[in-house]
């Protein structure tokens, strides 16, 4: 068995002991385990955070599998359950916090007590908007990173991350919408990408303030 040692120096490969305590001690949330949720997950976990609140309600599908961190014999499983298994291949010393649950504004303040940034990854305008709103009212030093325009085939430059007011940050191309256009599994997880070394970056303080 690889020990827990060597799991931190693997992912954390270049970076500084200041900085690798810093991403491993972060608390993540990711809210929707789809196409963005799964991959940023993946992502976070590979950077080393170790301490990861994963929430959503749904169960894999076939079709999910052209953009999802998902396999054939997922189907049928819960996101929540079967995202856990694949992040526990990355590093089994991780601390993952994973419920089967719809996230709304009765229970966010449970849910997302305990977390430093949140990652929003619902399919659903109004969640979004309704977890947005309700962390950004909630807390005033909580960071959510929000992702919104990610479908379609367009260019790869055209997906971008920026903050758009005290705390919050979006990624994507801020218009395509997947109800006029197909979901391109490379396009979504460029998206994913951005969310994740965002908050990468704000824990590591390389972000202004």
């Amino acid at each position: 068995m690889i020990s827990k040692e060597e799991i931190n120096a693997a992912l954390g490969k270049g970076l500084t002991q200041e900085q690798l305590d810093a991403l491993h001690n972060a608390r993540v949330a990711v809210v929707g385990l789809g196409g963005l949720g799964s991959n940023i997950a993946v992502a976070l976990t590979r950077l080393g955070i170790a301490q990861l609140y994963l929430y959503d309600f749904d169960r894999v599908e076939l079709s999910n599998l052209n953009r999802q961190y998902y396999f054939l014999d997922d189907i049928g499983h819960y996101k929540a359950d079967a995202l856990v298994k694949h992040l526990l291949r990355i590093n089994p010393y991780a601390t993952l916090h994973s419920q089967v649950v719809k996230v709304n504004q009765e229970n966010i303040p449970e849910l997302l007590g305990d977390c430093d940034i949140i990652c929003e990854a619902l399919d659903d305008a109004s969640s979004k908007a309704m977890l947005v709103s309700t962390v950004l009212s909630t807390w005033s030093d909580k960071k959510i990173i929000a992702g919104s325009g990610i479908a379609g085939f367009g260019k790869a430059e055209e997906i971008t991350s920026k903050k758009i007011r005290k705390n919050l940050y979006l990624c994507g191309d801020g218009s395509s919408d997947f109800h006029d256009l197909p979901l391109c599994g490379a396009r979504v997880a460029l998206c994913a990408m951005q969310q994740a070394l965002l908050a990468a970056r704000i824990i590591l303080d390389l972000e202004e303030n």
